[in-house]
């Protein structure tokens, strides 16, 4: 049973100059599993997007706002295969148990301006 959706798009040119303008960004949003898988990528900025958007989403799955949450209470891990897969931990993990949460399903896409997740929170 669907417990929530969320979605949401990050603009990757403004994601990109937020990284610059403030460089200690990474750390505080990103794990260091994250910023590791995404280390080997030329242009680490899109995969990052990525999983900033998952962040958002996984707030409006559980009818969050902005705060409901620490962000490194929520990654994106990565299968052997590729797919993504949300691992969620603290105060989203508390939300989620709340709410009857014990599944979620991630999709993750970018193009050249715009990365987007795209996350069902499932019973």
């Amino acid at each position: 049973m669907v417990v929530g959706v969320g979605i949401d798009a990050v603009d990757i040119d403004r994601f990109r100059a937020s990284l610059e303008r403030t460089p200690t960004m990474r750390g505080r949003v990103f794990t260091d599993r994250e910023l590791d898988d995404v280390s080997s990528q030329a242009d680490q900025v899109p995969s990052l997007a990525a999983r900033f958007a998952a962040r958002e989403a996984v707030m409006k799955a559980m009818g969050l706002g902005l705060g409901a949450f620490e962000f490194h209470d929520v990654w994106v891990e990565r299968e052997e295969s590729g797919r993504p897969v949300l691992r969620v931990s603290g105060r989203a993990r508390e939300h989620a148990d709340r709410l009857g949460v014990g599944a979620w399903h991630l999709s993750l896409t970018h193009t050249d301006h715009v990365a987007i997740a795209y996350v069902v929170a499932d019973r």
